[in-house]
Order: C-alpha cells, then sequence, then structure tokens
C-alpha cells in the first residue's frame, strides 16, 4: 500500500492532532464541569455540558485525523527501510 499524503504532512498531522486532542480534552473538561471562568459571565454558554460534547465531537475528530496521519507516516517509514517484499 502506498501513503497517500507526503512524509512531512503525514507527521506534522500527527503531532498537531495530537496537541489538539490534548488541548480540547481540557477545555471540553472544564465547560462540562460548569468551571466558572468558563461560563461565569452573561456573554458565555448557559449551558457548559452542550458545548462539552460539541468539544467532544471536535477530539473524536481529531483522533481519526491522528489514527490516519499515523497509519501513512507508518507507511513512509516501511517504504524508506525496504520494507517491500522483493523477490531478487
Amino acid at each position: 500500500m502506498k501513503p497517500v499524503v507526503s512524509a512531512f504532512n503525514a507527521w506534522s498531522c500527527v503531532v498537531i492532532s495530537f496537541f489538539a486532542m490534548i488541548i480540547l480534552s481540557i477545555l471540553g473538561s472544564l465547560f462540562k464541569s460548569n468551571n466558572h471562568a468558563y461560563t461565569g459571565s452573561t456573554e458565555d454558554p448557559e449551558n457548559g455540558p452542550a458545548v462539552a460534547a460539541s468539544i467532544f465531537t471536535a477530539v473524536i475528530v481529531y483522533a481519526a485525523f491522528f489514527v490516519f496521519c499515523a497509519f501513512q507516516a507508518y507507511l513512509h517509514m516501511r517504504g524508506s527501510r525496504g520494507g517491500a517484499i522483493s523477490l531478487s
């Protein structure tokens, strides 16, 4: 199987997705617990758990990106070290 994206793009996506999952998970847990720093003013959302559900949906999307890009990076690593079967 051949990679779809370049090695640089695959590794960049892995790193960005990893940090996005961490940051969004923290933000989602703060909104879910109705932390006063995020839901304290009148202009912030009144329903913290609903906002948290949207944020956790974004975490799931980033997890899918992470898996796809990690697989692409694996294909690049396997291809660069000669992992393909040769009959020579």
